[in-house]
């Protein structure tokens, strides 16, 4: 695979090349000449003043038999750059009797709800379902008792929308019916407060009458991509 085809499985030998290659090309240059940091106010005043800030790059290297070898070889290819590895984050891991976290997702192994067969693939990882779940929390809250249902429902749904389009790749059934769970029971906590009534059970606010009465997205049935490896 050359430098210009980053898309697709190769050896890890070929991905230190690769990695190396766009290490001396591209250091010091981004697509934007910006850092992840940029909404902060200090970093956008010195970004202002023409200041660039090292950009962290995080890289998961999938090998058989030679991880030692590979890490090693990472190693020596960040001291050639001047950058240093940082041992804190950096592991081998043995899948899929282990798991690691990468870009929001758990990499391990899943099973499929066809056949009941384990895979390795993604899943969303506990601590990005737990940070949506506070998220909705935060904003079916008694301090917005104030705003209109419609007003609430399309907040609600804008949230729910935006992390489904990132989260969409993998087994992310159990993840959508825990997000969706905890948004009916916090909505409808909602509505009772809203509408002072005591009782917010799901007879009084039943699913269909949150999903077709007040227009809540749901997960579940939203599609999916078909496939979840890109083709070289």
């Amino acid at each position: 695979m050359s430098p210009t085809q980053p898309i697709g499985w190769v050896g890890w030998h070929a991905a230190i090349l690769i990695c190396l290659f766009y290490g001396r090309s591209g250091y010091d240059r981004r697509l934007d000449h910006k850092s992840r940091m940029k909404r902060e106010l200090p970093v956008r005043f010195r970004e202002g003043l023409g200041v660039q800030f090292p950009r962290p790059t995080r890289l998961v290297i999938c090998c058989r038999g030679s991880a030692e070898e590979a890490l090693a070889a990472v190693r020596a290819m960040m001291s050639k750059l001047g950058l240093t590895v940082n041992e804190t984050k950096t592991r081998c891991c043995r899948v899929p009797e282990e798991t690691f976290n990468f870009l929001g997702y758990t990499f391990g192994r899943n099973y499929s709800y066809r056949t009941g067969r384990s895979y390795v693939g993604p899943r969303p990882s506990a601590k990005k379902v737990q940070a949506l779940c506070a998220g909705i929390s935060a904003l079916t809250g008694r301090r917005w008792t104030w705003l209109d249902t419609e007003d609430l429902v399309g907040r609600l749904n804008r949230r729910l929308v935006g992390w489904a389009n990132y989260f969409c790749l993998g087994n992310v059934g159990r993840a959508y019916q825990r997000v969706m769970a905890h948004t009916c029971f916090r909505l409808r906590q909602w509505l009772g407060r809203k509408h002072r009534v005591q009782r917010t059970s799901r007879s009084r606010f039943t699913f269909r009458y949150l999903r077709e009465d007040l227009g809540l997205v749901w997960l579940p049935e939203r599609p999916r991509p078909r496939s979840l490896w890109a083709n070289s």
